[in-house]
C-alpha cells in the first residue's frame, strides 16, 4: 500500500467518526510522521462554533501525544464539490510541524482531487526565527 493510500484510508475512517451535527460536514485528516506512523483525526463541532476543532487539529493532537514532532505528508478528506483545504488556523498549525515542501493531499470519498505543498497553501507564512526542527522555540 502506498503512503498516500494508507493516509487516505486513515483519513476516510476518521471522517466517519466526525461529530458534525450542526454543519453536517464531516472532515477527516491523516498525517505521516518521520517514523512512518500515521495519526488521524476528525472534526468535532459543538454548539459554540468557535470552540469546535478541525480534523487537522485532532490529527496533530494525536501526533503530539505520541511524542512525534515532524509531519512529512498530509491528507484531508471531505465530501463536496469544493476542495476542502485546511483553514487558516490549521495551515499555521501544520506549519509548526511541517516544512513548506510538505505535500498536502486534498481528497473526496472517491480519492485524490489535488495536491498542494504547505508553502502553496500558506504563502509568506509566519514563523519565529528561533524555531528549532522539533517544532519548539529555542531559547
Amino acid at each position: 500500500m502506498s503512503s498516500f493510500d494508507a493516509l487516505f484510508a486513515a483519513a476516510k475512517a476518521a471522517r466517519e467518526n466526525a461529530h458534525a451535527p450542526y454543519s453536517g460536514y464531516k472532515v477527516g485528516a491523516a498525517l505521516r510522521t518521520r517514523d512512518g506512523a500515521i495519526h488521524a483525526g476528525c472534526n468535532m463541532e459543538n454548539a459554540s462554533y468557535p470552540e469546535g476543532w478541525c480534523a487537522e487539529t485532532t490529527a496533530l493532537a494525536c501526533m503530539g501525544v505520541s511524542g512525534a514532532r515532524e509531519v512529512l505528508e498530509v491528507v484531508v478528506i471531505a465530501d463536496g464539490e469544493r476542495l476542502c483545504t485546511p483553514c487558516g488556523g490549521c495551515r499555521q498549525r501544520l506549519a509548526e510541524f511541517a516544512g513548506p515542501d510538505t505535500p498536502v493531499h486534498i481528497a473526496d470519498l472517491g480519492g485524490l482531487r489535488q495536491t498542494f505543498t504547505l508553502g502553496e497553501l500558506l504563502p509568506a507564512g509566519f514563523a519565529l526565527e528561533d524555531k528549532d526542527k522539533t517544532g519548539g522555540a529555542t531559547s
